[in-house]
């Protein structure tokens, strides 16, 4: 399949949608240009670059228009070569500039695993903490668009097990915004996975700065009944479950992880300690997934807090399909996550 799959995405508008009064309401994709916008001119260390993303503008249309504001210096294009350019981009870092590595989809960062894993992820330790690499790695995850196998699958659990990394997954336009400074202030290497259904995604955000943690899960729907935790592509599906069990009489409450390396156990466990039944949502397989590990997690920690076992909803464990109907049968959906938290909430009643 040619990488060049997504070019449908640059349809999308390079301007806020519109403005009230000092808020602006944008999109997902405006907001990480924004944010990379203002990265690039706040700091002359900091550069961007991947597959397609100066003059193409990005297969995802993320970086539109940056090529010509910043100069191909600031904005470049490289190789078809995850392994060059990523290990391009390490040591930029060390030699101190901030450079943002766009990897096309999460697919294809296996081939700058090595770099990531062997490199990236090990020089501080390996070093005595001489090294630092201050490098952040963007990249698409998820399905749900029709992109077949080697374009779609949600590989962040993965990445989420190796230590000397942190691991954003912004699921709101908020989060796209604000992550990116602080990532790029971190002096180890950031990995952000931004799912590809979120794109077109609008949201309101102030017309200033937008400051955002990047150490912390959010809580993004208060509840009493059952807790279902998600992030990146599955937050929307967890909110839409939500407002399914509010209708029949269920409580919801509703956590985005977003920060999956290192995870916010605290956020976590308080949420269970309110509701006492857990859905864990995650569009990865259920086989070894970041869904496993939320799971042990609040076993160990908040046994005695659990009135049911926690449920999980994964994706299906095939190859992501191609068809439309096969694709929505393989990932988990609102319907789905509605009714794992009645299984929870009625084991116990």
């Amino acid at each position: 399949m040619s990488r060049h799959t997504t070019t449908r995405e640059k349809s999308a508008a390079t301007a806020p949608v519109g403005t009230v009064e000092d808020t602006v309401v944008t999109t997902y994709r405006e907001a990480l240009r924004e944010a990379h916008r203002e990265a690039l001119a706040a700091d002359p260390r900091v550069f961007l670059m991947g597959e397609d993303v100066g003059r193409y503008g990005g297969s995802f249309a993320v970086s539109l228009g940056l090529l010509e504001e910043f100069g191909d210096e600031r904005v470049r294009d490289t190789p078809l070569s995850e392994a060059a350019f990523t290990g391009a981009g390490i040591g930029a870092a060390l030699r101190g500039l901030r450079p943002i590595v766009e990897i096309m989809t999460v697919n294809f960062s296996l081939l700058a695993l090595d770099q990531i894993l062997n490199n990236a992820a090990t020089l501080r330790h390996m070093s005595g903490g001489q090294l630092s690499v201050p490098l952040v790695i963007r990249m698409t995850t998820g399905a749900g668009r029709q992109l077949a196998a080697q374009h779609s699958h949600s590989l962040e659990g993965w990445y989420a097990s190796i230590p000397g990394i942190r691991v954003l997954a912004p699921a709101t336009v908020e989060d796209a915004r604000g992550m990116l400074a602080p990532a790029l202030a971190d002096p180890d290497p950031v990995v952000v996975f931004e799912h590809g259904s979120l794109y077109n995604l609008s949201g309101t955000l102030p017309s200033g700065p937008v400051t955002v943690d990047i150490t912390s899960a959010a809580v993004r729907r208060r509840g009493t009944d059952v807790t279902l935790i998600a992030y990146a592509g599955g937050l929307g599906k967890a909110l839409a479950a939500a407002d399914t069990l509010a209708a029949e009489g269920i409580s919801a409450e509703v956590v985005d992880l977003r920060v999956l390396r290192p995870l916010d156990d605290a956020t976590v466990m308080e949420s269970v300690s309110r509701t006492h039944h857990v859905v864990v949502v995650d569009e990865a397989w259920r086989t070894g997934s970041l869904a496993a590990e939320v799971s042990a997690r609040i076993t160990e920690q908040a046994f005695y807090e659990l009135d049911a076992p926690v449920e999980r909803v994964c994706g299906a464990e095939v190859p992501v399909p191609y068809p439309h109907h096969l694709e929505e049968a393989a990932l988990p959906q609102a319907a789905d996550i509605a009714a794992a938290a009645r299984r929870a909430v009625g084991r116990n009643g």
